[in-house]
C-alpha cells in the first residue's frame, strides 16, 4: 500500500515535520523502556539518539514556523514530547541523587567523617587549634 502524496506547501512540509516528530516519538519511548530496565548502555545509546532527534525536530519545527505551516496537532504532539522529555529527566536526576546519597552512606568521603585514618592531629592541623 502506497502513500499518498500531498500537494501543495503544506503537503511538503507535513511529511518532514511528521517523520521527525515520529523519530523524537520512538527514541522517547526506547529511553523510557531502557530506563525501566536499568539497562545503563541502553540509556546511554537511546538518550544519544534522542538528542540526534530532537535537534532534528526543533531545525525542521523552528523552519516551518518561519513560514507559518505547523499544524495544530503537531504542535500538539510535540508539547507533549517535551513534556516527556522533561519527565524524564526530572525522573533521572532523582535517581541520581537517590544514588549519590546511598554511595555517601556506604563509601564516606575523605573528610567527610567524623574521625579520620590520622586521627584527631589531622582534624587539629585543619582547624587552626593548637594542642599541649
Amino acid at each position: 500500500m502506497s502513500t499518498p502524496v500531498l500537494s501543495g506547501a503544506a503537503g511538503a512540509t507535513e511529511s518532514p515535520l511528521e517523520a521527525a516528530l515520529s523519530a523524537v516519538e520512538m527514541r522517547l519511548a526506547a529511553l523510557g523502556e531502557a530506563l525501566r530496565a536499568r539497562d545503563a548502555a541502553g540509556i546511554d545509546v537511546h538518550a544519544r539518539e534522542l538528542q540526534r532527534s530532537l535537534a532534528s525536530a526543533v531545525e525542521r519545527f523552528t523552519r516551518a514556523a518561519r513560514s507559518g505551516t505547523v499544524p495544530a496537532n503537531l504542535r500538539l504532539r510535540l508539547a507533549q514530547a517535551s513534556g516527556q522529555v522533561a519527565a524524564q529527566r526530572e525522573a533521572l536526576a532523582r535517581a541520581t541523587a537517590a544514588l549519590d546519597i546511598a554511595i555517601d552512606v556506604l563509601l564516606p568521603r575523605e573528610g567527610s567523617s567524623l574521625y579520620s585514618t590520622q586521627g584527631g592531629a589531622a582534624r587539629a592541623a585543619r582547624t587552626g587549634t593548637l594542642q599541649a
